[in-house]
Order: structure tokens, then C-alpha cells, then sequence
């Protein structure tokens, strides 16, 4: 059917054509599988005509907010709440987390979240418990405040845009300004690191200067 575009229903000798787009999914790498013998090469060909990759979830981390924007509207519409955000460091657990089950993981997480909230905002506590260790081994970050206690609840724009600026922080000060190496950790091209770097107004030589610690 796939190749000739037509078949035969079972016990009729008159074929009938399709007009149809077949899409694919799958979690694995079809190409090792043909190569093991695990998945029929002839199939393999048939199907492998416009292949797309999507990257998972830890490789496309500026996803995260608009789809927890996403499921927080729709979960609390289906449980008839009314939860507005995330406070900041909920936030950051967010975006530090792996995400092994990608997409699915995040919509468990936030449905879990909205499900366990007693107020109209998700604190860190009701996030991925345990699951995520800080990424700069307890390092005051930019959503907390220097003397240990947690900022105001800011906007999730306003949250996100802290979490990436402390975030290519780490990255710049772990590489000592070496962009290529920082847009290589950050999952990033040169050009689109050099605008991250242009729009939270860092200087990489001040990283180049460094040896340990964070710029002033």
C-alpha cells in the first residue's frame, strides 16, 4: 500500500486505491534498528521519505515556558482553579531538570502541580521533588536574594529571562568566555549565543579575565 498506493480488502480481488499522507513516529533510531535486524529495511525505505528530527525537551529548554504556560491554562480550566504562575525557583527547577520522558514528563509534572496547589501560584516544593539538583552547586542564583530569602513572585517572562541570564552566566564562567565551547554547552549556534549575550548585556571578556567565581 505504501508504495503501489493501493490494496486489497481481505477477500476481494479489486483493489482500491488511497489518496492518504502517512506520518511515523518513533523513539528509536530506525537506521541502528535496520542494521541489528530489528526493523525491516524494506519497510525502513518505504517510509523514510521526508525524515524530521525533534530534538528532545533538554535540547529545546526555551520550549519549556510556553508549554507550561500551555498546560497550566489547561489544567486549571479542567480542575476549575485558578493558579496564575510559578513562582521563580519553581521555575528553575524546571528548566534545570533533564527531562527523560520529554514532553509527557512536563505535562505530568505541571497537571500534578496545578492538581496539588492550595494557592492560584506553584511553589518549588510542588515541583519534581528531589528530582533536581541545582546546577551550580548551591550557588545563589538570580532568583533568590542575597541574603537567602526568595524575591516577590515576578511575571513567568520576567522569571525565565532571570533564569537564562544566570544561566549563560554559569555557562560563560565554566568556559572562561570561550563562546564556542559556552554556545556548544548551551545546545546553541555562535550567532544565536552572541544575542542571548547581546540581550542580558554580558561581556565575554569579563569571563576571559576570570579564573574562578561569577563577574561582578
Amino acid at each position: 500500500m505504501l508504495q503501489e498506493r493501493q490494496f486489497y480488502p481481505v477477500g476481494s480481488e479489486s483493489p482500491i486505491d488511497v489518496d492518504v499522507r502517512v506520518i511515523v513516529a518513533t523513539n528509536k533510531d530506525l537506521e541502528d534498528q535496520v542494521r541489528k535486524g530489528l526493523f525491516r529495511d524494506d519497510l525502513f525505505y518505504r517510509i523514510h521519505v521526508i525524515p524530521i528530527y525533534l530534538p528532545a525537551l533538554r535540547e529545546r529548554k526555551e520550549d519549556i515556558v510556553p508549554l507550561v504556560e500551555h498546560f497550566l491554562k489547561k489544567y486549571s480550566q479542567q480542575m476549575k482553579k485558578e493558579v496564575k504562575g510559578l513562582t521563580p525557583e519553581a521555575l528553575r527547577k524546571l528548566m534545570l531538570h533533564e527531562w527523560p520522558g520529554n514532553v509527557r514528563e512536563l505535562e505530568n509534572t505541571i497537571e500534578h502541580a496545578v492538581a496539588m496547589a492550595q494557592k492560584d501560584v506553584i511553589t518549588d516544593d510542588s515541583v519534581l521533588q528531589s528530582k533536581t539538583a541545582p546546577l551550580d552547586g548551591g550557588r545563589t542564583s538570580d532568583f533568590e536574594k542575597r541574603d537567602g530569602s526568595q524575591d516577590r513572585l515576578r511575571p513567568l517572562k520576567d522569571a525565565r529571562d532571570a533564569f537564562e541570564r544566570d544561566y549563560l552566566v554559569q555557562v560563560l564562567s565554566m568556559t572562561e568566555g570561550n563562546v564556542s565551547q559556552a554556545a556548544k554547552l548551551a545546545g546553541k549556534y555562535r550567532a544565536d549565543f552572541y544575542e542571548l549575550l547581546k540581550k542580558h548585556d554580558l561581556k565575554v571578556e569579563e569571563f576571559k579575565r576570570m579564573k574562578t567565581g561569577l563577574p561582578n
